[in-house]
């Protein structure tokens, strides 16, 4: 193995250009951290797999989590975080997240962010959602927060002639002899200035590409969402912690049992402004789970929902707002009243059927407190990193806030960087593998649904990574023209392409996944087994850290305490 790891069957790169920095994601996290290193003087690149405002950020409802009310402090949201986080949050970077989250959000009010006011006061009216004791969310658009936040920085990236690559997906890291970070390999598809697989080629790389969420059959995530950082990540040499711990979101729109792909979101901020959770008979089934109620931290109120579905025998649960009002809903909640009713549904005089869909990852690449990764010159930031903020369960809202603090903090670090030279060459890395059949996404979907989802169990996991294994063998034999066991056909691997690179992301990461929920025998936060029930603070109040080796096994190490670990981030160059 070379030190630049291994990477996926593609072409070799046609066409490359230079930068200082190149920011692979342009939601808040990468966008915020290509400002701010373009206002640094860094000649900085924007990768993008769709367009500049197609990623994650702006499907966000429920709004933006800082303590910028009356009466509110930074010490009160730290310790709503701690306690969602079921122990396993570093302190060091929720208190960054906390203290340096006000100025960060003012900041995104001075980039021309427009969140919703009081009409006399002129005030930011904030509102409450889940694990929060104090109204701290500020929200724009009634409900459409993320689209409104992405308006605005993507409007201050194209007034900074900031230069972007739309359309394209990142392969690989690419390294010097050195070990040092040396730029990225990307496929455009088929638009703009460049096509097909090229290089941007900088001595410091931001990933801020977002979830998986699409390792799963629901999911309120994009279709772009298919963990390909953090597979990039994982070939390129990083480590990855706390995959395992994936939040469900407890009200997403209910569309059938066997609906797949993502999924309407209903907001949090829907039962902050007083909606009830509801069983078939109308009854308040949360009250007694929890002192917040509708409002406790997200897993605690998935998990209520799953054991009264199992109790009932139903596919879902409601959601009760009758009582907002035409009004209200019409004001306060267009985005959600307008997906309810496209699916028959209206709100205002009817419960919304809900249950829980794979929403946000708060594991993923592993950092420090600057976003450094254990790659020198790779960077993480937003969904795609693990800070230690969030812990075992994220509190609702903090990833907008996460991705605008460790933003900065990663601009600050490449900036104060002493001046690579420009790597003169690049070290070449063995393919990692055999490519997956694009029409294996299904398979991988549905097997981490069935084994890796709300409900877990060591039978459960046990089936999925044999599924998983199985998938991967299949391609191998297909690979070197074999024929599979059972089987006289002679098959040939999949021809690189796009759906063919996804899908091989998705079983990479569905993999480390299930590797990670395997090892930890416990329910903790959104980790959920069922033949481990209780919380074991004396065995498992530490970390699961994940690498992936040169001949592509995974391995698995314990943290000593759930004290986050330092990366190493020294960066060497050639004299």
């Amino acid at each position: 193995m070379t030190r630049t790891g291994i990477r996926l069957n593609a072409p070799a790169p046609g066409w490359s250009i230079d930068a200082d920095v190149v920011v692979v994601g342009s939601g808040v996290a990468g966008l915020t951290a290509a400002l701010r290193c373009t206002t640094a003087g860094l000649r900085t690149v924007v990768v993008t797999k769709a367009r500049l405002d197609d990623g994650s950020t702006r499907w966000a409802q429920g709004g933006i989590a800082a303590a910028l009310g009356d009466g509110d402090t930074p010490e009160q949201h730290l310790d709503d975080t701690l306690v969602a986080g079921a122990g396993l949050c570093d302190e060091d970077a929720v208190r960054a997240l906390v203290t340096e989250g006000p100025d960060a959000v003012r900041r995104l009010i001075e980039t021309g962010a427009l969140f919703d006011t009081d009409p006399e006061s002129g005030v930011i009216q904030l509102t409450r959602e889940g694990g929060h004791h104090r109204r701290r969310i500020a929200h724009a658009g009634g409900d459409a927060t993320g689209a409104e936040i992405s308006r605005a920085l993507v409007e201050a990236v194209q007034a900074a002639s900031l230069r972007t690559i739309e359309n394209a997906l990142v392969l690989d890291l690419l390294k010097d002899p050195e070990g040092n970070t040396a730029g990225v390999t990307l496929h455009v598809m088929g638009e703009g200035q460049h096509d097909g697989v090229g290089a941007v080629r900088a001595a410091a790389v931001v990933l801020a590409t977002g979830g998986m969420g699409q390792v799963f059959s629901a999911t309120t995530n994009p279709s772009v969402s298919t963990g390909d950082g953090v597979a990039l990540a994982l070939r390129a040499g990083a480590e990855v912690s706390d995959l395992e711990f994936v939040q469900f979101h407890p009200t997403v729109l209910f569309l059938g049992a066997d609906a797949e792909g993502q999924q309407p979101l209903v907001s949090e901020a829907v039962r902050g402004e007083g909606a009830h959770l509801v069983d078939a008979d109308g009854v308040r089934f949360m009250l007694g789970q929890h002192e917040l109620a509708e409002l406790a931290p997200r897993d605690i109120v998935a998990k209520a929902i799953m054991r009264r579905i199992r109790e009932q025998g139903t596919e879902h649960m409601y959601l009760d707002a009758r009582h907002f009002g035409a009004e209200m809903w019409a004001s306060r909640f267009p985005t959600i009243l307008a997906a309810c009713r496209a699916h028959g549904i209206d709100p205002v005089t009817e419960p919304i059927p809900v249950a829980p869909a794979a929403h946000y990852a708060s594991g993923g690449i592993r950092t420090d407190l600057r976003g450094r990764t254990s790659v020198p010159g790779l960077y993480a930031c937003g969904e795609v990193a693990c800070t230690g903020v969030h812990g075992a369960n994220r509190l609702a809202s903090n990833s907008l806030l996460e991705g605008l603090v460790f933003a900065e903090r990663i601009a600050e670090d490449i900036a104060a960087r002493p001046e690579a030279p420009a790597a003169t060459t690049v070290e070449s890395a063995e393919v990692s593998g055999p490519l997956l059949d694009p029409a294996t996404r299904i398979d991988i979907q549905r097997i981490m649904t069935a084994g890796a989802g709300v409900l877990r169990s060591a039978e459960s996991l046990d089936n999925a990574a044999d599924a998983l294994e199985a998938l991967y063998l299949s391609a191998v034999y297909d690979a070197e023209h074999t024929p599979r066991p059972g089987s006289a056909a002679d098959t040939k691997d999949a021809e690189p392409g796009v759906e063919a690179w996804e899908v091989t992301n998705l079983l990479l990461v569905s993999r480390v996944l299930v590797a990670a929920a395997r090892e930890r025998e416990e329910t903790r936060g959104c980790h959920w087994r069922e033949d481990h029930p209780d919380r074991d603070d004396a065995d498992w109040r530490r970390h699961l850290v994940v690498r992936l080796t040169s001949d592509r096994r995974l391995v698995v190490r314990r943290t000593e305490s759930a004290a986050f670990p330092p990366v190493s981030h020294a960066v060497t160059h050639p004299a």
